[in-house]
């Protein structure tokens, strides 16, 4: 590590091992915004970028202090483990089994790592709210830097290896990515973290409004037609708040209308994908082509994943003889653990949207009851963000970090119990929502309208 990163990581690993507990995920993501993956050590066959050496501090930290998760083991906590354990056992499909098990280890100490460290850190609604103001934060100066990428051509973050100093340029657009590996994935970032400061306007009107405008100028300077769509997805999801009781409904009729598509088109409904070109510099035929490639190779995949898939389209990409441009989530994990990995993450993604529809739809009651379902109907919308960019590129560098962040924010929103302000905890009953000790402070409960 050159003396920037070796500075910046003792100053994070510092402050996570002091901060307390609420602002105890800041050095994470301080670690995920301003630190490329350039910057690590290597031990062995294992590579520990900055943020994993962070996690590795974060556990530490747990361990010292004694802290444990907010609330009791719940079902995406087992689905999280369940994920892990079959990408790890489904390295013995894999040649050779060793290096296929060292790379399976680093993407579960990713995934586990991040969402049980804030599952730790992040524990009440009011923590929710805090962990987006961080956020919100966080991302106006890094958008800053990837504005001034757009108009000079020269990321910045150069300086720490791991990125190009000359920013990529497709058909005359500049593509500006950041410390992230790609510009899709700077821009995913962006539109995934869109909801997650919408949720937080009534209590910091000023920081969401800085932070939403940060999140679209990543989006923009990207240049990239999947982050705008993530972003429209995102603004979809927000908007579809006055229906969130009839939510069956729209996903029967969405079903429906995908099966109508299917029948009157010549091609798969899935092609539709081949005609999105927002920005005049998308490949995005390519994706309709890779999920109908592996649709007719399922038979190589489905049982723990495939070690080649260069056959499946007429071209490759630079950096591996072995495969194509896999710009595809869902994909990528059955080509990792097969179908059953494949289904644990989409499991995942699914549980989590069944927290936020439990909580979503109960009754709003009191004006601080009602903070908990709008809460979680923006988280909600964040999730559903990043489930419709994981159809147009696969999570490769720290950007998963704001996936599990999501997650584990859903899972503190699901436990039922926020902390005001003034110091005074409140229970929410999970079936109603309505606030029932009997200290509740009117002045705090109007902080939140």
């Amino acid at each position: 590590m050159n003396t920037i990163a070796t500075i910046f990581l003792l100053i994070n690993a510092t402050l996570l091992l002091l901060l307390p507990l609420r602002w105890a995920a800041l050095p994470l993501l301080l670690g995920a915004c301003y630190m490329t993956l350039g910057q690590g050590v290597e031990l062995g066959p294992f590579h520990f970028p900055v943020i994993r050496i962070l996690i590795a501090v974060g556990v530490a930290r747990v361990m010292v202090r004694g802290e444990r998760l907010s609330g009791p083991f719940n079902g995406l906590d087992g689905l999280m483990v369940a994920w892990a354990i079959w990408a790890v056992g489904s390295s013995v499909f894999h040649e050779p089994v060793s290096a296929t098990l060292v790379n399976r280890l680093g993407l579960i100490y990713y995934g586990c790592g991040i969402y049980f460290l804030l599952r730790v850190f992040c524990r009440t609604v009011d923590d929710v709210v805090n962990l987006c103001r961080i956020t919100a934060i966080l991302l106006i100066p890094l958008s800053l830097e990837m504005l001034s990428e757009l108009k000079t051509g020269r990321n910045l973050f150069a300086a720490l290896g791991g990125v190009n100093e000359l920013s990529e340029v497709r058909n005359g657009i500049v593509r500006a990515q950041g410390p992230f590996a790609h510009s899709i994935l700077a821009g995913s970032v962006g539109a995934a973290s869109l909801p997650l400061l919408v949720v937080m306007r009534r209590k910091h009107w000023v920081i969401s409004i800085a932070g939403v405008a940060a999140c679209i100028t990543m989006v923009q300077a990207s240049g990239s037609s999947g982050p705008i769509l993530s972003a429209g997805f995102a603004i979809v999801a927000l908007a579809m708040w006055p229906c969130r009781r009839h939510m069956r409904m729209v996903r029967w009729l969405t079903v429906i209308g995908y099966v109508v598509l299917d029948l009157f088109m010549k091609a798969p409904a899935y092609f539709l994908l081949a005609r999105i070109d927002i920005t005049g510099s998308s490949t995005s035929w390519h994706r309709a082509e890779l999920i109908d490639a592996a649709i007719a190779h399922f038979p190589e995949w489905w049982l723990g994943g495939t070690d080649y898939t260069r056959h499946w389209m007429p071209y490759g990409v630079g950096w591996s003889g072995n495969h194509v441009d896999v710009t595809n989530y869902y994909i990528m994990m059955g080509i990792y653990g097969g179908l059953p990995l494949m289904l644990l993450f989409m499991a995942v993604l699914g549980k989590g949207f069944a927290f936020v529809g439990q909580q979503a739809t109960q009754p709003d009651g009191t004006e601080q009851g009602a903070m908990v379902p709008l809460v979680m109907w923006g988280l909600g919308a964040a999730l559903f963000a990043q489930a419709a960019t994981f159809l147009s590129v696969s999570y490769f560098d720290q950007s998963v970090v704001f996936l599990y962040l999501t997650l584990a924010a859903i899972c503190a929103g699901h436990q039922g119990t926020a902390t005001l302000d003034a110091g005074v905890s409140v229970t929410v009953d999970p079936n109603s929502l309505l606030v029932s000790p009997a200290r509740f402070d009117g002045r705090a409960a109007s902080r939140w309208s």
